[in-house]
């Protein structure tokens, strides 16, 4: 649907000065039919604030403008809770007076479609005019938690929440109950809002006298939903046949994969794992998204030294490379990151992984399975076999699998993976602790990369944070910093969540230099390996994290929170 730009609106705010010529033309010839709405494209194109759109709204209609953000939204009629027609005229009832109704709008002279709106509900319209963002953040609030009322009564449309489902056949026939229709449906918008949200992972929790379900965004889980308890075994039936498990098993944990086909070009993938509690099974359910395989190392948060230090590493034919840190942290973007670095016509490249997160295409990706007996060790041994240019193992558990990859490393390939452990230099005593020879591990590991994913502070509402002096240099910062350190701290608005969005890496990259490998086979210790990494100018995760503070990314409360400073 095309953008009118013959609206009262629109050449209202051309008289106001609020959109300049060159604005205005932009609006004229780039609509293209992206946006359905004029304050939609206005506020997405970032041609004006939701709050000056608002007050000029207003002032052309008369209409009362109304901050529906302090709004109760159990107000709203439950009858006239339609989902499918709010979203679509992006106006919102408000409460109603025998045959009339408050109507929150953004764009009071869009009369046919307020009219429209009258219409569906038989009811007359008393318009009050609302903040674009606000009104966005509201909805989202309102059908988020819609379950927990009636739930039988929904007006609930799958068709509304553009994800097309695969065919679905566990090989037991099950058919759809018409009762089943309004769990299907939630499920279905909770995992459409997790990938609208940018969430990581989704938690279906149940308990004795709740239901929980919560989002993990930007590392931070955060309550969504609260359906009614006694819908938690029609909750996980549903997710378990989308999964393909057995929902008769409910004794053991279980694992299985979604995959929801968005669009003609776009799926996403989900990593599902079932576990039995004292009240029901848990079921988390982590989102695969191939594009976050393709960011490209320029976004990853490297700094500059440390992103060459990694693209050299990744140019050797031979090493190995490993990126260490706990689970959550960045450590599969990374290795994929530089997979697709090498991923060209000429490389021949193998990966075992457990599991297989994000295909990628033109690698041969291996999914292990201990129980027929395809271990990482065995898919390595396998691999060496198939004449391989670079090699990726998921992770490194066992001696077996640690000798089998520094072989390969000596022995004209290159070799990614990954190890669980605090810091680059814990890393070398790791593989030492495991049984792995000295000079096998100073001949064989040439760079090591230790992460964190901080939260990044929201670029609309951060505000600068007065410390002194004395607090800068007892959290790390040198006397040469303190004329140049500027620190945020978070605000929070509508465009964030408490203050942060996003995540970014902070890494600590470490190149097995000669002098390390001396103390290495000398008997030395991480803190030997850590004391000689600062000589040459590496920087440890709490010194990285404090330049992404002092850059005005993070905060140092976040920085505190994920490098335990």
């Amino acid at each position: 649907m095309a953008v009118t730009t013959t609206s009262t609106l629109f050449k209202r705010l051309v008289q106001l000065g609020l959109l300049n010529g060159e604005q205005a033309t932009k609006i004229v010839t780039d609509k293209g039919g992206q946006f359905k709405t004029l304050p939609e494209l206005l506020i997405n194109e970032k041609l004006i604030t939701s709050e000056k759109l608002a007050q000029a709204a207003a002032g052309i209609s008369q209409a009362i403008c109304l901050d529906i953000e302090q709004y109760d939204i159990s107000y709203v009629p439950e009858d006239l809770r339609n989902e499918k027609l709010i979203r679509k005229t992006d106006m919102l009832p408000l409460g109603k007076r025998g045959r009339s109704m408050y109507l929150a709008v953004v764009d009071p002279t869009n009369i046919q479609t307020i009219e429209d709106f009258e219409f569906n509900t038989g009811l007359n319209a008393e318009v009050v005019v609302v903040e674009y963002d606000k009104l966005h953040k509201l909805l989202d609030k309102l059908f988020d938690s819609s379950l927990g009322g009636d739930f039988t009564d929904g007006d609930w449309d799958l068709g509304s929440l553009g994800i097309v489902q695969e065919e679905e056949d566990d090989g037991a026939g099950v058919q759809v109950d018409k009762e089943d229709q309004p769990i299907i449906a939630f499920i279905n918008k909770m995992l459409l809002d997790a990938i609208r949200k940018g969430a990581s992972d989704l938690h279906f929790e149940p308990y004795e006298k709740n239901y929980r379900i919560r989002f993990r965004i930007d590392g931070i889980l955060h309550e969504v939903a609260s359906p009614p308890v006694a819908l938690s075994t029609r909750l996980s039936a549903r997710l378990k046949v989308m999964s393909r498990l057995d929902i008769a098993e409910k004794r053991v944990p279980q694992d299985g994969r979604i995959k929801l086909k968005l669009s003609a070009k776009k799926s996403i993938d989900f990593r599902v794992s079932t576990l039995p509690t004292l009240w029901g099974e848990k079921i988390v359910m982590r989102i695969l998204d191939s594009d976050s395989a393709m960011l490209g190392i320029d976004v990853l948060g490297y700094e500059d030294n440390q992103k060459q230090l990694y693209l050299a590493a990744l140019a050797q034919p031979q090493g190995m490379i490993l990126v260490t840190g706990p689970t959550g942290s960045g450590k599969t973007v990374s290795l994929y990151t530089g997979l697709a670095i090498l991923n060209t016509e000429e490389t021949n490249i193998s990966t075992a992984e457990d599991p297989v997160e994000i295909n990628l295409a033109g690698i041969n990706q291996v999914q292990v399975n201990p129980r027929a007996g395809l271990t990482f060790a065995s898919a390595l041994k396998a691999f060496l076999r198939q004449d391989p240019d670079v090699v990726m193992v998921g992770e490194i558990r066992d001696l077996e699998t640690a000798e089998i990859a520094i072989k390969a490393a000596q022995t004209g390939h290159l070799v990614l993976s990954t190890l669980h452990t605090n810091s680059a230099p814990e890393t070398l005593t790791r593989l030492l602790n495991m049984g792995v020879p000295a000079y096998n591990v100073a001949s064989s590991v040439s760079l090591i990369i230790a992460q964190r994913l901080a939260r990044r502070l929201c670029s609309h509402c951060k505000q600068p944070e007065i410390l002194p002096e004395a607090e800068l240099l007892r959290q790390g910062f040198t006397d040469a910093q303190l004329s140049t350190v500027k620190i945020f701290k978070p605000i929070g608005c509508e465009h964030c969540t408490n203050g942060y969005k996003g995540r970014v890496g902070i890494y600590e990259v470490m190149p097995v230099s000669g002098a390390m490998a001396d103390i290495i086979m000398q008997g030395g210790n991480s803190l030997d390996i850590a004391t000689q990494a600062q000589k040459e100018g590496v920087n440890n995760l709490r010194q990285s994290g404090l330049v992404k503070a002092a850059a005005g990314l993070t905060s140092l409360a976040e920085i505190n929170r994920v490098t335990k400073g």
